[in-house]
């Protein structure tokens, strides 16, 4: 604190002050994902090459914005009032990984509900 005498300690419920966490960012690649499987079979095998690629990326990163806002937002007195969030996030970001291993729109479908159930506790906290 010598080095720069006019920085003054920042206090926050996360890692950032809140509202830099949003599961949006984890459901806009569960759509990418599930947009991929659903135009899957109507490409020709170079593309199909591609969109699995791209699928698995997607998926992945579903995997790390979960895993984001699991260990950097939600905190202890979350899970005091949601006692299955542990559970549904391990679900979901296995889920995520299930969804890299299969071309059913169901996978995909259940990754999403996964996902807007996570984010109605997400919401029900930030407004808390």
């Amino acid at each position: 604190m010598k080095l720069f005498p006019s920085i003054k300690p920042v206090y926050a419920h996360c890692d950032l002050p809140c509202g830099v966490y949003d599961p949006a960012q984890a459901k806009i690649e569960a759509q990418s994902v599930k947009a991929i499987i659903e135009k899957y079979e109507g490409l020709d095998e170079h593309n199909k090459i591609r969109a699995i690629i791209i699928k698995e990326e997607r998926a992945e990163l579903v995997k790390h914005h979960l895993m984001v806002l699991w260990a950097d937002y939600f905190k202890p007195e979350h899970l005091e009032k949601y006692p299955d969030l542990h559970d549904m996030f391990w679900k979901a970001i296995k889920q995520a990984g299930e969804c890299k291993h299969h071309l059913e729109v169901a996978e995909a479908d259940k990754l999403l509900e996964q996902i807007d159930a996570i984010a109605e506790i997400f919401w029900a906290t930030k407004k808390a």
